[in-house]
């Protein structure tokens, strides 16, 4: 197979759907790779590594477009991409459909074969290739928040695990899965006052068990999340439900009455962000301030860490890509139920039923496009 990759394009985006490691892989599987030249400059993998692992470089991401049946990526693609994007084309990325209209409608439009790499699953019902990344951004959603609370940042002027004799900060996490465990491992090694907000109470006493009088747990309700939320110096939206748009947990009103120069870190905001207040932002500007709030919600939080993200993403990646170009991407969903719910977008149909619903949209299962 021919196996294309694009050097991404998104603000402040360096991370690479491929390393050289990966593309030997995929040439000593029999198939040719092309990569855009400079395509991972950014994190120092020159094209001599690529041509060294067997990649052929190419001058133009319209050179990879025109000419591979599957490319691969990590940020969903932009509309100038999406326009190169062609009738069965196979697409293999993030794409954080639900509240993207505008990327779904292109995506249907290109005719292409769209597999997302956050609705991937594997056999205990996680999420193999969010998991990397999830990981990263929940570790980076605490060093984020302890400088946006410094006060040339716009914060309180708080130090995150204080000093002896003054408090360390408060900081709740509203979800318990993997960005929010790596959240709460972060901020306790800060040594800051950590609590954690989850509606499963399984989950909870896990978090419990391993982290003892550390922490504290709270079940999810809306009256424990607005008191906790006003109490805190910090909060992290840790919330994802796989493929939907993020549901809003803190509202207006409390971001309102919440202290001045307290502050929010969004990592949902790839899925429309948990507080009813965020907006996607960039590693160029990543805050903003409402009702002296101070709001982190930079879209590609892992960009920032761009060769531990890329390396760590393509572990959990390369099986995937290995599967789709052995066998054809048709083979590949039919054989395997994990990767077949990444299939998004299938030439001109959604398949995903979380975007279908956010955006009030036909749903045609999978299995049907499949011919199952």
């Amino acid at each position: 197979m021919l196996v294309g990759l694009p050097k991404e394009i998104k603000d402040q985006e360096s991370r690479v759907g491929l390393t050289p490691s990966s593309v030997r892989e995929l040439t000593h599987n029999g198939h040719t790779v092309l990569v855009e030249t400079g395509a991972g400059s950014g994190i120092d993998l020159s094209d001599g590594l690529y041509e060294a692992a067997g990649a052929e470089i190419v001058g133009s991401a319209k050179q990879v477009f025109d000419r591979a049946e599957l490319v691969v990526k990590v940020k969903e693609p932009q509309p100038v991409e999406c326009a190169m994007l062609r009738d069965g084309q196979v697409l293999f990325t993030y794409l954080h459909l639900a509240p993207d209209p505008q990327q779904t409608n292109g995506l249907i439009t290109s005719g292409a074969v769209a597999i997302a790499y956050e609705t991937v699953t594997d056999a205990m019902g996680g999420l193999p290739l969010l998991s990397p990344m999830s990981e990263v951004a929940g570790r980076m959603s605490i060093q984020a928040g302890a400088h946006c609370l410094e006060k040339p940042a716009g914060g309180r002027g708080m130090l995150l695990g204080g000093v002896p004799g003054v408090p360390a900060a408060k900081v709740v996490v509203i979800g318990g899965g993997v960005v929010g465990t790596n959240a709460i491992r972060m901020a306790m090694g800060l040594e800051a006052h950590v609590t954690v907000i989850d509606r499963d109470l399984h989950r909870l006493k896990e978090l419990d068990l391993y982290y003892g009088s550390r922490i504290s747990t709270v079940y999810s309700t809306v009256d424990a999340i607005e008191t906790q939320v006003l109490a805190a110096d910090l909060v992290v939206g840790a919330v994802l439900v796989p493929g939907a748009a993020a549901p809003k947990l803190v509202t207006a009103d409390m971001v309102r009455k919440m202290r001045p120069g307290s502050v929010l870190v969004d990592v949902a905001i790839d899925q429309g962000g948990c507080f009813e207040t965020s907006r996607p932002t960039t590693h160029a500007d990543p805050t903003f301030v409402v009702d002296e709030v101070v709001h982190y919600c930079v879209a590609n939080m892992p960009g920032a860490v761009a060769r531990t993200s890329t390396f760590a993403l393509n572990n959990a990646t390369l099986p995937f890509v290995i599967a789709l170009a052995n066998k054809g991407y048709r083979r590949a969903l039919i054989e395997d139920t994990h990767l077949r719910r990444g299939l998004n977008v299938h030439e001109g149909r959604v398949t995903n039923q979380f975007v279908a619903e956010a955006q009030s949209l036909h749903f045609t299962p999978p299995e049907e496009v499949l011919g199952l």
